[in-house]
């Protein structure tokens, strides 16, 4: 089973960037879908980005299409998420997920492995 804790987040100014890491351990982080989602204050989770397990496909939120970008380092097992351009509607708490499935879901529903979340905020 693997499991996944994300590091990188922090304080930014809009327009400023951060490089979000998701630390998995388990041998069969190859295999697994992974994906990026956030949730703001008082807002359900919603659906960042996602790559399927050979990492040839790579799906993005309209929101951040353009300026985030899906990544992932099978020799050190980690996820990452360049953020550029951020804005203040970018903040929250991102949280890391995989699923053993290898299918991409635009949906929290689809992923069944979840890190604990690190905190981005965004100030104007």
């Amino acid at each position: 089973q693997v499991q996944l804790v994300e590091s990188g987040g922090g304080l930014v100014q809009a327009g400023g960037s951060l490089r979000l890491s998701c630390a998995a351990s388990g041998r069969s982080f190859r295999s697994y879908a992974l994906g990026w989602f956030r949730q703001a204050p008082g807002k359900e989770r919603e659906f960042v980005s996602a790559m399927t397990p050979s990492g040839e496909t790579t799906v993005y939120a309209d929101s951040v299409k353009g300026r985030f970008t899906i990544s992932k380092d099978n020799a050190k097992t980690t996820l990452y998420l360049q953020m550029n351009s951020l804005k203040p509607e970018d903040t929250g708490v991102y949280y890391c997920a995989a699923d053993p499935s290898g299918i991409i879901v635009e949906d929290e529903s689809g992923f069944e492995i979840w890190g604990q979340g690190t905190q981005v905020t965004v100030s104007s």
